[in-house]
């Protein structure tokens, strides 16, 4: 008898940064079932966001399609203006996009989300879009009301007061494994955690404060002021950069996720599924490092959420597929969120759909060995100012090198992220020749994808703290 095809669990969090899990380098936070699940599985160095802002990056990994191509390039709706304008983009995940839970329920799954959506308002919801349930899936970009019930959301029914999102959340995606039946499930379970507000259990909170004290990080200030913001809404404040990982209530929240992974596996090995169910970790965009409280550091990644650096996009990846990938192997090989779409498929034994996943490369062939993929580059586009103090840009890598151009001078930065992943040695002035090839690549695919260009903005006067304001 044939095996039936695997389960697909899908976790994809919100502003988790590169190095927020231990097996990253991590040694404040503690997360000892993500630790063991990349034992378990695959651990990626170098896996991608599509964009540093998280709706962008959500739409990609649905579709198959780089941001850019789908005309979805910033949080919705976000909107900020600085030297240049507003670039235009869609509200919402069009329809006319086939995204993979309906080709994974065509083929035979039960799909079901459960989390954070962000994709536009109704009618544009999961349901919508393949899932067959919808849990938690709304406008919401972060949770409205806070972390602690009544949620108030219009997709999730309060609990008693003061359950934990996160908890209840979990809670939600076990009982749809516990009552799966015979037919394999595909559950893209997208948490709220970390994004803010930073709220977190007290007693949780506590142990991380002691942690602290022990190991005298309480004692380092981790903040640093730097230039004022870019953006006219914020033109008032200043840059702030977290340079360590140290606040309690950040680590709690870490710590809370952890624990409710190793919640969801356990539920998954107790109703004897773990041999047949793939394991995916993710996040939607780099971690929080300088602005909105600055709660956490990428360190030795450059900069954060909202930026083109690979503090912004760079982030954790584990793969867990018993039988297929080999316990605690490491890959190396450079993936973006285009990429989960014929991923998927493939692991689930379904056609490859190129006509709807056209920005995406499988992972398999890695899962199973191999060292690279047959792909030029990958590309970033984020014409925007977002709110943590990054301006509008888009960059290319290829093989180590990575490319830079930011709009608003038309500045080039060039990084070989070999020698130098901390982004801090641009090599543009001594790499010509180089810098030119990359640029005409990411240049011809920003035409090819149609990617919307930010303008000047003919009312722009640069404001204190700028780098163009005139020195007086």
């Amino acid at each position: 008898m044939a095996q039936r095809p695997p389960n697909i669990i899908l976790i994809l969090i919100d502003d988790m940064g590169w190095r927020d899990i231990g097996c990253y380098g991590s040694g404040f936070y503690d997360t000892p079932n993500l630790d063991t699940l990349a034992e378990e599985g695959m651990r990626f160095t170098d896996a991608y966001a599509s964009c540093p802002v998280c709706s962008p990056t959500r739409a990609s990994i649905l579709t198959g399609k780089y941001p850019a191509r789908l005309g979805l390039t910033n949080f919705l709706c976000g909107s900020a203006r600085g030297r240049l304008l507003e670039a235009p983009y869609i509200d919402h995940l069009s329809q006319q996009h086939r995204c993979i839970a309906k080709s994974l329920r065509a083929g035979g799954y039960q799909t079901w989300h459960v989390g954070k959506w962000h994709l536009g308002p109704e009618p544009f919801w999961p349901t919508e879009h393949g899932f067959d349930v919808n849990v938690g899936g709304c406008s919401w970009g972060m949770p409205k009301h806070g972390y602690f019930s009544p949620y108030r959301c219009p997709t999730l029914s309060d609990g008693p007061d003061g359950q934990y999102l996160t908890d209840r959340l979990t809670d939600e995606a076990i009982a749809l494994i516990r009552k799966a039946g015979d037919k394999p499930f595909f559950l893209n379970l997208c948490h709220y955690a970390v994004h803010t507000p930073i709220q977190a259990k007290a007693d949780d909170v506590g142990h991380f404060a002691d942690k602290a004290r022990r190991l005298g990080l309480d004692r380092v200030q981790p903040l640093e002021e730097g230039e004022a913001f870019p953006c006219e809404h914020k033109k008032h404040l200043r840059v702030i950069r977290r340079r360590i990982q140290s606040d309690p209530a950040y680590a709690a929240m870490v710590w809370n996720l952890d624990w409710n992974i190793g919640r969801l596996l356990s539920a998954v090995s107790d109703t004897g599924l773990s041999d047949n169910t793939i394991v995916i970790f993710t996040s939607d965009n780099g971690g929080l490092a300088t602005a909105e409280g600055s709660p956490t550091s990428n360190a030795p990644l450059a900069e954060g959420k909202g930026w083109m650096y690979e503090g912004g996009t760079r982030e954790p990846l584990l793969i867990k597929w018993p039988g297929r990938v080999a316990p605690g192997s490491v890959c190396h090989e450079a993936v973006t969120s285009t990429d989960f779409y014929p991923t998927l498929l493939e692991m689930a034994g379904l056609p490859l759909e190129p006509e709807n996943h056209v920005d995406g490369v499988s992972m398999v062939p890695l899962l199973c060995g191999a060292k690279s993929l047959d792909r030029q580059a990958i590309f970033w586009h984020y014409p925007h100012y977002g709110n943590q103090g990054g301006t509008p840009g888009s960059s290319v890598r290829c093989g180590d090198w990575k490319l830079i151009e930011f709009f608003e001078d038309g500045r080039l930065e060039l990084y070989d992220l070999r020698n130098d992943i901390g982004e801090s040695h641009n090599l543009a002035a001594v790499e010509p020749t180089r810098v030119k090839q990359l640029h005409d690549i990411l240049a011809d695919w920003r035409r090819k994808c149609q990617a919307a260009i930010p303008q000047p903005n003919p009312q722009y006067t640069p404001w204190p703290g700028r780098w163009d304001a005139p020195t007086v």
